[in-house]
């Protein structure tokens, strides 16, 4: 149920959020996307956080190849061969898209191919100010961004470490270096007309009480929609408990008073291919058997 305060996703980008599966319950069912691994560094540590290289796991961060902007291109041509219903060319990993120039690059190419195509880019937000206009030049039409915390100190705990051109920063200095520039790039992004999404991930423990805190801000700054993800425990979080269907139906409620809440992600990897919830056609293009469904969210 919609709290009062929560805020439809504005009419401008209808066009745009109709059309793709992670930003649309509907477009969900019937509209596929096309993740390319072309990112292979990060410039922030999350402890929940765990990249990998590997055909088996269904989970975000892990891809079975780091592909170059121009074997992506190519890619593309071949998803939507196999899957003509593919809208999204998305790029979320494995590394973060703006840490190297390899997703704007490859943004570029499928631009000017396929300028039908939504272009989706994913990243923490650390660098999302000073590319953000880059990102609008290359045909990025929507984005996400993911922010755990809008309190340094609760961030602290999420995020160990922050890496900017070339300084370190740790503890709440760091967290706080990551909120602003976070706030500051959905902010410019918003402006530009980029259609924002906030994802959330939900650590009961510590950010379980500051869901609605991180929407607001979302909204605040300008973002259109914001996306809880339930943790996956592992790496330094490998025994925090996942949340339970309580806690994250407490979750979208808190957050769905500041913004529209969408229910159906899946913890997509890097390189998932098809329609969500349809099976992964990753194997017909990389040539290995379909990943193992570990798990499935709602």
């Amino acid at each position: 149920m919609t709290c009062p305060g929560a805020v439809k996703i504005d009419e401008r980008y209808a066009h745009i959020s109709s059309r793709h599966p992670c930003f649309s319950g509907e477009a969900n069912v019937n509209r596929g996307r096309v993740h390319l691994p072309v990112s292979p560094a990060c410039n922030i540590r999350c402890r929940f956080c765990k990249r990998a290289f590997n055909k088996a796991e269904q989970r975000p961060g892990v891809s079975a190849k780091l592909l170059k902007p121009r074997e992506a291109l190519d890619l593309v041509g071949r998803a939507l061969e196999i899957c003509p219903d593919i809208t999204v060319a998305g790029i979320a990993g494995p590394g973060d898209t703006l840490a190297t120039g390899h997703a704007l690059k490859t943004f570029a190419l499928i631009h000017r191919e396929y300028p039908d195509l939504i272009n989706c880019l994913s990243t923490n937000g650390l660098l999302l100010e000073r590319y953000a206009d880059d990102i609008f030049r290359a045909g990025v039409r929507t984005l996400t961004v993911t922010v755990n915390a809008v309190d340094p100190l609760i961030l602290d705990k999420i995020c160990s470490q922050v890496i900017l051109d070339g300084n370190l920063y740790e503890g709440p200095e760091g967290a706080a270096i990551l909120i602003g520039a976070q706030k500051r790039g959905i902010r410019k992004a918003a402006a530009l007309g980029i259609l924002i999404k906030v994802n959330i991930v939900l650590i009961p423990a510590i950010n379980g009480d500051h869901i609605g805190d991180i929407a607001r801000a979302a909204a605040e700054n300008g973002a259109g929609i914001v996306n809880i993800i339930p943790l996956i425990p592992q790496y330094e979080f490998a025994g925090f408990p996942a949340p339970d269907c309580t806690e994250l139906a407490r979750a979208r409620e808190a957050a769905e008073f500041y913004l529209p809440v969408f229910r159906h992600c899946q913890h997509c990897r890097a390189d998932a291919v098809g329609i969500p919830g349809q099976g992964d056609l990753s194997s017909l293009l990389y040539g290995y058997r379909e990943f193992d469904q570990t798990f499935s969210h709602g």
